[in-house]
């Protein structure tokens, strides 16, 4: 039986709008729980905001949706449908891969069409790689959803479960890299199956070959991509959750807690006291822990995943050779991960992100426009530039980013910049984000499950965490869960999810 939050918990306030947080709201109110959601910024969302620029609508924060059954759990548990708020465009190919050879592999999740695909980018032995690859995603995924992903540990002896067995037997504890290479020689092809764990924070040949379940969740799963771009998503939860009962403060920063022995008694914004039983924090861990008052004692300090520098550009035309999204890979691999990861300089020979969300919305631009979203990765503030360097840096890191896409295709792209927006690890530091990084605590072993900072607060009775910087981690799939995990600890696990509201949730 899991720990959850003792005493009185009738009233609860969510700080934080994103996804984490809504989840939350939503699962809470299933639960029967009034719900008050405080935000600082004017619209819902977080990192899954909104930015308009001169009739550009730019999401400012992911760009891929996957695994939206568990959207669709939050929605459910106050009694309503995802697809009755948002239209899902589903994105064929996944992606397109575009290898520095001037190869190109249009990755699909259904099998047949994939494994075409795969042979004729190389052959047949890697067709039959690829189907075998599939089913050990399949199975991998199996093992891990519930144990592992969707679930609340108290300690790391939460792990022994009879599919702890299964997920070694899987080879799921040895390296990311070398699992994918028993299935795949051709390098480019271990490329597609393995880039994800740099969103992890882990290069590929140091990362648990478990996070596979990324790749699973991309390639096997499908990709997904809300209209009205990925902002639909958040701002159709807030209105599930307000429809619900919950009240939506926005524009409101907090300030600090109150409290009282152990246990945190009201949210003090500039303007207001909230009165609360249970809190559900989903701020980034510093700013978390500075309203808390302390910080969790750990034997090893936090490590934190690579940043990104965004490159938002609307423009007066396209390029046939863009999928909606495209992976541009540089000839440079392992060493692009040292850099990022061990050197802390900015890739040399960089591998990239090109986003085309007017390829399926295009009223996302104005009429006859196109807008493209660049995303390099870079290393955090922590053992990169830091953010007072990034200020120098950045239009000549543009001015870069764009000649290396003009060389790889994209011919006049500078010159077809009509508005534009670029992010850097600065930006992110200046949103409170540790180490300049939107992608939080890296997934080390030792900050990975039971092992990660854990959404029950050491020292504070009634305060749970949810985001990317606890359990279970990065990507919007996992901060949903985390939304979820974190009402469990409050309302208990058989009140949340998606059956709740047919057991006498709050409507």
């Amino acid at each position: 039986m899991t720990r959850t939050v003792p005493g009185p918990t009738d009233h609860v306030v969510v700080v934080g709008a994103g996804l984490a947080g809504l989840s939350a709201a939503l699962h809470l109110l299933g639960a029967g729980r009034r719900v008050t959601v405080v935000e600082r910024d004017a619209l819902p969302g977080g990192r899954a905001g909104r930015r308009l620029l001169g009739g550009y609508h730019l999401d400012t924060g992911p760009t891929v949706l996957t695994m939206p059954h568990l959207a669709d759990e939050a929605f459910a548990a106050v009694g309503e449908r995802l697809a009755d708020r948002v239209e899902l465009l589903p994105v064929h190919p996944a992606y397109r891969a575009s290898f520095a050879d001037g190869g190109t592999l249009d990755v699909h999740t259904e099998a047949a069409a994939m494994e075409a695909e795969v042979e004729r980018f190389a052959g047949p032995r890697e067709a039959a790689g690829y189907r075998r690859l599939r089913t050990w995603l399949t199975r991998l995924y199996a093992v891990q959803r519930r144990r592992f992903i969707d679930a609340n540990f108290d300690s790391p002896l939460g792990l022994l479960t009879p599919d702890l067995a299964r997920l070694a037997a899987l080879g799921g504890f040895g390296r990311l890299d070398a699992r994918i290479g028993r299935f795949l020689a051709d390098e480019r092809l271990r490329r597609v199956f393995s880039f994800q764990a740099l969103y992890a924070g882990v290069a590929p040949e140091r990362a648990l070959a478990a996070y596979a379940v990324i790749a699973y969740m991309d390639t096997v799963a499908g990709v997904f991509f809300p209209r009205g771009g990925m902002h639909a998503l958040p701002r159709a939860m807030a209105a599930a959750a307000v429809d619900a009962g919950a009240e939506l403060r926005l524009g409101e920063a907090v300030t600090r807690l109150e409290r009282s022995g152990d246990r945190i008694t009201a949210v003090i914004t500039a303007g207001a006291r909230i009165p609360c039983d249970a809190v559900v924090l989903t701020p980034d861990l510093p700013l978390t822990h500075r309203l808390l008052g302390r910080r969790p004692r750990r034997p090893l300090r936090l490590r934190h995943a690579p940043s990104a520098v965004v490159l938002h550009a609307g423009t007066d035309r396209t390029w046939p050779q863009l999928a909606h999204h495209t992976l541009s890979f540089g000839a440079a691999w392992h060493r692009t991960f040292d850099e990022l990861t061990r050197m802390g300089t900015l890739m040399t020979d960089p591998s990239l992100l090109i986003t085309r969300p007017t390829a399926a919305d295009p009223a996302l631009a104005p009429a006859g426009r196109h807008l493209h979203y660049v995303l390099a990765p870079c290393p955090n503030t922590e053992i990169g530039p830091g953010a007072e360097t990034w200020h120098d840096l950045a239009p000549g890191y543009r001015d870069r980013l764009l000649a290396t896409l003009e060389r790889r295709g994209l011919t006049g792209i500078a010159a077809a910049v009509e508005a534009e927006c670029l992010v850097t690890p600065a930006d992110w530091a200046a949103q409170g984000h540790a180490a300049g990084t939107p992608f939080s605590v890296a997934h080390t072993f030792a900050q990975t499950g039971p092992f990660r900072p854990r959404n029950l607060v050491r020292g504070t009775a009634n305060a749970v965490l949810a985001g990317c910087g606890t359990t279970p981690g990065v990507g919007v799939p996992t901060v949903l869960i985390s939304g979820k995990l974190a009402a469990a600890r409050i309302a208990g696990p058989r009140a949340t999810g998606a059956g709740a509201a047919a057991r006498g949730g709050r409507r």
